[in-house]
């Protein structure tokens, strides 16, 4: 008996309508691997050399994982100010930076790849003028040379730095570090190109300090510009027994109504200070002694001008008598440093007088000399 052809044909049928309720609309059109414009562009800027970094893209234009990028144009305009319209093509970019990697972007990286690059301004560039800006974008292109479109545009002052001074040289004192050069002067013997003939700009000298050990950097201080001639410095914020690495860059501040942009020079050879700490503290002034006993167990009072130096860990008393026998004999009368500039010495008998003296010592142990002497009688 032959089976009846409709059990063989109703399966077929099925599957061909499944198929036809699977497709949604007309079939994609191949993706054009369009990268997308990066939007995270950043930029600073010292001396004459412009950085910029940004995020490698991992996404296309029609949010698909990129999967191979092409080379990279960086783009570069000079604004005079005079409300130009925004950058919106790359024009002649200033560089043409090839494939970060050959190799396929992995779908899924936890995070994109930062990508930078350095631009060296021509010296035709930098100009006194402080609304002149520097526009910069980048535009990331796929395997094929194509584009999506430029990055967000980020913009660096276009303003004149000064060269750093050449003669830098450190001194280790008790003081501090006494840093000595050469200010170039504001006017630049009076050249008119100088930044410091621009109204709207400052100029002042900065003075950094690296700690050798960390590699980390901190602002000792600042100087105006000034005149042309010799500059000093003292650095007193530094911690002893340790090495540094002092340098000095000249600042171009733009003074703006709501603002204040800065840009730094290139920087002066560093120069290298061990601060190992060899210098006593100041030695004790004011030094005077008064005798009380009167119907009590006699006793001297010392008191003296305190020191003021920062590391100062405390005082040594001395005294000294005359023996007809042996001399004159100085001793100590103090087992652990006086911390406040007074002592009581209550080692005293009658008939006698006593010379005093006392010295200052530091946190490191460094003593300094003993101060002026002076002396009381006892009844």
């Amino acid at each position: 008996m032959k089976g009846h052809p409709v059990k063989f044909i109703a399966p077929t049928a099925l599957c061909l309508l499944l198929a036809s309720c699977a497709q949604t609309g007309p079939p994609l059109p191949p993706s054009l691997e369009l990268p997308k414009p990066p939007t995270d562009l950043r930029v600073s800027r010292k001396g004459n050399s412009v950085t910029l970094t940004w995020s490698e893209p991992t996404l296309t234009t029609d949010r698909q994982s990129v999967r191979y990028l092409g080379p990279t144009l960086v783009c570069r305009s000079v604004d005079t100010g005079h409300l130009e319209p925004e950058m919106t093509v790359c024009g002649n970019p200033v560089q043409l930076l090839p494939p970060p990697s050959e190799a396929p972007q992995k779908p899924g990286s936890p995070r994109p790849v930062l990508q930078t690059y350095t631009d060296t301004l021509p010296l035709a560039i930098p100009q006194p003028n402080p609304a002149i800006e520097i526009t910069y974008a980048i535009e990331v292109l796929n395997r094929n040379a194509r584009g999506a479109g430029l990055s967000n545009r980020v913009r660096v002052p276009a303003v004149l730095t000064l060269p750093p001074p050449g003669d830098l040289a450190a001194e280790l004192t008790g003081d501090g570090v006494v840093l000595t050069w050469t200010s170039a002067g504001e006017s630049q013997s009076g050249s008119a190109s100088s930044p410091g003939n621009s109204p709207g700009v400052q100029l002042r000298y900065r003075i950094y300090r690296r700690d050798e050990s960390s590699g980390r950097d901190a602002i000792a201080g600042e100087v105006p510009l000034g005149e042309r001639g010799p500059v000093h410095f003292t650095d007193s914020s530094f911690e002893w027994e340790k090495t540094y690495l002092y340098r000095i860059t000249a600042v171009s501040i733009i003074k703006r109504p709501d603002s204040e942009v800065q840009v730094e020079g290139d920087d002066a050879p560093a120069v290298r200070v061990v601060a190992h700490d060899v210098f006593p503290p100041s030695v004790p002034a004011g030094l005077q002694a008064a005798y009380s006993g009167e119907g009590q167990q006699p006793f001297i009072d010392l008191i003296w001008a305190p020191v003021t130096n920062a590391d100062l860990a405390g005082y040594n008393v001395y005294r000294s008598e005359t023996n007809g026998a042996t001399g004159e004999k100085i001793v100590k009368l103090n087992s652990e440093l006086v911390k406040s500039p007074s002592y009581r010495d209550t080692a005293v008998a009658s008939g006698k007088t006593y010379t005093y003296s006392v010295s200052a010592v530091d946190v490191r142990g460094n003593e300094s000399q003993r101060s002026e002497e002076t002396s009381e009688a006892v009844p």
